[in-house]
């Protein structure tokens, strides 16, 4: 299985921002864990704080890839592009948030992905791409 995991802006702080609402882990760490616990999924990771960027690469793997595991951070509130670069792609998305938005800002509670995506996991920290990883693997069985 070919996984893309995407992040969006801010993300690449991870372990140095707001530790008590994301962790004091990097991305970079946790991802070498993902890649050593899920041998058989071929991943390819992709952050950038740039929205266009992010909608370059759903289009640029969104028909070739077996699955995509989205936090787009900040976007998922604010990005319509976002969420029509998902809803024209054939690979499904799960969209991750590591806090749990429903428990934060008003603002954070609206996702202009979730209606294109296969599912959303959100408040497990890190934890959440595991659980979408485990889902998708179900999944393609």
């Amino acid at each position: 299985m070919k996984l893309l995991i995407i992040n969006g802006p801010n993300l690449n702080l991870l372990g140095k921002r707001e530790k008590s609402i994301y962790g004091e882990n990097s991305f970079e760490d946790y991802y070498s864990s993902l890649q050593e616990e899920f041998k058989a999924v071929d991943f390819e990771y992709y952050q950038s704080n740039v929205e266009g960027e992010l909608i370059n690469k759903l289009h640029e793997v969104g028909f070739s890839y077996d699955a995509i595991i989205m936090n787009a951070g900040a976007y998922t509130h604010t990005s319509i592009g976002i969420g029509d670069a998902i809803a024209g792609i054939e690979t499904p998305v799960i969209e991750v948030h590591i806090s749990n938005v429903y428990a934060r800002e008003e603002y954070r509670h609206q996702s202009l992905m979730a209606k294109n995506c296969i599912g959303v996991i959100a408040g497990m920290g890190l934890n959440s791409y595991r659980l979408a990883i485990e889902q998708f693997i179900h999944l393609n069985k």
